[in-house]
């Protein structure tokens, strides 16, 4: 007769642990997220800077002041870093706190969906302002 501490199956802890864990996913989201953050400091700051030293200005001075190549790369690159350090935060409190499958997954795409069409229309426009 067995006693209740012990094991039943001839697996090992190794074997009855795989497949249990993380998906392995984890890590590089949790870099990408940070890594966008970093990123988004210096960003931050130059828009900011951008935004002062522009008060008042008249659409002809804003046109002008994008036209410049400097400020459309770093307009585009603020934009793209925004956004998908956003789809990486909401993404973590999607998956955190919808429990249904189906709809998890459908709020996944969507916002991602979203996002990417959101920033095309800010590149686009950006350029078509800079070229």
């Amino acid at each position: 007769m067995k006693m209740k501490w012990e094991k039943t199956d001839k697996k090992s802890d190794m074997a009855r642990a795989t497949g249990l864990g993380s998906a392995g996913d984890g890590t590089h989201h949790w870099m990408a997220q940070r890594v966008s953050a970093i990123a988004l400091v210096p960003l931050v700051f130059w828009a900011l800077w951008s935004v002062v030293n522009l008060v008042g200005a008249d659409h002809a001075a804003f046109t002008e002041w994008l036209s410049a190549p400097i400020n459309a790369i770093l307009m585009i690159l603020f934009i793209v870093t925004t956004f998908y350090h956003a789809v990486l935060g909401n993404q973590v409190v999607i998956e955190d706190y919808v429990h249904c499958e189906c709809l998890k997954i459908a709020k996944l795409i969507g916002q991602k969906l979203f996002f990417a069409a959101l920033g095309v229309a800010c590149a686009f426009s950006i350029l078509q302002i800079a070229l």
